[in-house]
């Protein structure tokens, strides 16, 4: 059974994105930038949401050959471009890459997924991870605080009908006050 991540930035109170989809609070450290890049070539499979899916897929596929791009960008752009990616979304037609579109019931095909021998997956996109979290679908969540509030937004966290019990596996600290916590789900 392939284990399930869900892990983002997030701001102190919980956001992922401020209003509007600002993101500019959450620009990364060198060794952050790091950190995420190997977790992407560690990912057997990603899920993402539309909405994410659009965002990393309008900069990621060629930013390895923009002027400029710093040897750990080139890294990044080149192991998210081979990581397996499914995309789910009831409005794109198409996607393009190394993805597939799923189209279906998304809590049924990650359970599907999740059966499956093989590497790890992560979960990204707000909506997508919170019918996975509602469903008790997740296994670990890997939270990256940001020292910033930003009053509302996109939570990361959706409403749940049940307590959801974790215990602390890793927590690490990264330039500029960031912190990182991994979080197992008990079962």
């Amino acid at each position: 059974m392939r284990k399930l991540t869900f892990g983002m930035n997030l701001s102190l109170d919980g956001y992922i994105a401020a209003p509007g989809g600002d993101i500019g609070w959450s620009v990364p450290s060198d060794e952050l930038f790091q950190w995420w890049s190997d977790r992407v070539g560690a990912t057997g499979l990603a899920l993402y949401g539309r909405k994410l899916w659009e965002t990393m897929n309008s900069h990621w596929p060629t930013a390895d050959q923009q002027p400029g791009a710093t040897p750990a960008q080139i890294e990044f752009a080149r192991r998210w471009r081979d990581m397996p990616k499914v995309v789910f979304s009831s409005t794109a037609s198409t996607v393009d890459g190394n993805a597939r579109l799923v189209t279906g019931d998304a809590v049924t095909e990650i359970t599907r997924l999740k059966a499956d021998d093989g590497a790890s997956m992560d979960i990204g996109g707000a909506t997508l991870a919170a019918a996975a979290m509602r469903a008790g679908l997740i296994d670990e969540y890997a939270t990256v605080t940001h020292p910033v509030l930003v009053g509302g937004g996109t939570p990361f966290f959706t409403a749940l009908d049940n307590w959801v019990n974790l215990n602390l596996v890793e927590a690490r600290t990264f330039p500029g006050g960031v912190v990182l916590t991994r979080y197992e789900t008990r079962r």
